[in-house]
């Protein structure tokens, strides 16, 4: 189900809670609402729409791929850019990593640990930022 977006700053500062396989409706609507905002969205943390869990969604080009508690276990190549939020107005300096890797659950609750670079690897730093309560 798409779900209103969440714009409190007090809400969005909050660490998120590991999820659980009982967890699987926040998942469905995590992809359903950031398909409905595709067109000015290309990830999304549970907090965005007021769940305060450890699942990101990430569009990856060809599929929006759900990643459950991920963790970024190793980055490199520091940058300096600037990000939009769709949960906040305008756009902020911060700094990212051209190559990282991550450890989290995929939606059938396997283990995955995989390599990103560039403009995805950038997506799921912002989305882990949210994770942690760091607002960009």
């Amino acid at each position: 189900m798409v779900k209103p977006i969440m714009k409190d700053i007090f809400f969005l500062s909050q660490k998120s809670e590991p999820a659980t396989k009982s967890d699987q409706q926040v998942i469905t609507d995590l992809l359903d609402t950031l398909k409905a905002n595709a067109a000015g969205c290309v990830g999304m943390a549970a907090n965005m729409i007021g769940v305060k869990k450890r699942i990101i969604v990430v569009n990856m080009g060809f599929m929006n791929v759900p990643m459950i508690n991920p963790v970024i276990t190793k980055k490199t190549g520091a940058y300096k850019t600037e990000e939009g939020c769709l949960s906040l107005s305008g756009v902020r300096p911060t700094t990212r990593y051209q190559d990282i890797e991550v450890e989290f659950f995929d939606s059938g609750w396997k283990k995955q640990k995989q390599k990103y670079s560039g403009w995805i690897a950038q997506i799921i730093q912002h989305e882990c930022d949210h994770l942690d309560g760091i607002v960009i």
